[in-house]
C-alpha cells in the first residue's frame, strides 16, 4: 500500500510546512532580539559601573600623591620652626630694646 498524496495536497503540506517554519524562525529570532538586547543592557551598566570605579580610583590615586606631598611639608616646617622660633625671640629682643631706648631718650 502507497499512500500517494494529491498534487493540491502536496502544495498544501509544503506551505503548511513553510508556515511553520518561518513562524518558529520569527520566534527565535525575537528570542534572540530580547536577549540580544538584555545582554546589552547589562553591558552598558557594566560599563557604568566601571567607568565609576575608574574615577574614584583617579580620586584615590591623587590623594595618595598628595600625601606624600604633606609629609614633606610637615618634614621642612618642622626643620623650619625651631629658626622661626629663634627670628621670634631676636623680634622680642628687639622690641625690648626699642621700648628701652625710648623711655631712656633725651629728656627736654
Amino acid at each position: 500500500m502507497q499512500l500517494r498524496l494529491k498534487q493540491p495536497d502536496l502544495i498544501t503540506t509544503v506551505v503548511r510546512y513553510w508556515r511553520i517554519t518561518i513562524g518558529l524562525g520569527l520566534v527565535v529570532i525575537g528570542a534572540v532580539a530580547l536577549l540580544l538586547t538584555a545582554l546589552a543592557r547589562t553591558a552598558e551598566q557594566i560599563e557604568a559601573g566601571v567607568a565609576e570605579i575608574w574615577r574614584v580610583g583617579k580620586l584615590l590615586a591623587n590623594n595618595t600623591v598628595h600625601v606624600a606631598l604633606l609629609i614633606r611639608t610637615n618634614q621642612i616646617i618642622g626643620a623650619i620652626l625651631p629658626k622661626a622660633d629663634g627670628i621670634a625671640a631676636a623680634t622680642a629682643r628687639i622690641q625690648r630694646a626699642i621700648a628701652g631706648d625710648e623711655t631712656e631718650g633725651p629728656q627736654l
